[in-house]
């Protein structure tokens, strides 16, 4: 914690890190790439397998669970055969495509 004068301690018992906060849901192996087919609209856990073939069904719907967990996307649930299954970025996902805008161009610039 910051004290009013600005001064950090040595050894803080716990400074909270925005940007750990950040990549906590963005930074897993699949995360970028969900988010990417999601910011063009709703997807089937299908429609997503496809659009990114190399991830794994394990794989995907670990990611999908966490960034359910996370608030960034919604699962929605019908009651068809077999079951339907449709993922939607809530406005906290939608507010990612920004900073995934910003990277891409940093990478442009200096990569």
């Amino acid at each position: 914690m910051l004290a009013a004068n600005n001064y950090v301690p040595k050894n803080p018992v716990c400074i909270d890190c925005n940007i750990e906060k950040t990549l906590d849901v963005i930074g897993g192996k699949w995360a970028f790439l969900v988010l990417r087919e999601l910011f063009d609209g709703t997807r089937r856990f299908g429609e997503l397998q496809r659009l990114i073939p190399a991830v794994s069904p394990r794989a995907l719907t670990s990611t999908l669970r966490h960034m359910e967990e996370k608030g960034v996307l919604e699962r929605k649930v019908f009651p068809t055969v077999p079951v339907t299954v449709e993922y939607t970025l809530t406005p906290k996902g939608e507010d990612l495509h920004q900073i995934i805008r910003e990277m891409k161009l940093w990478a442009a610039k200096w990569t």
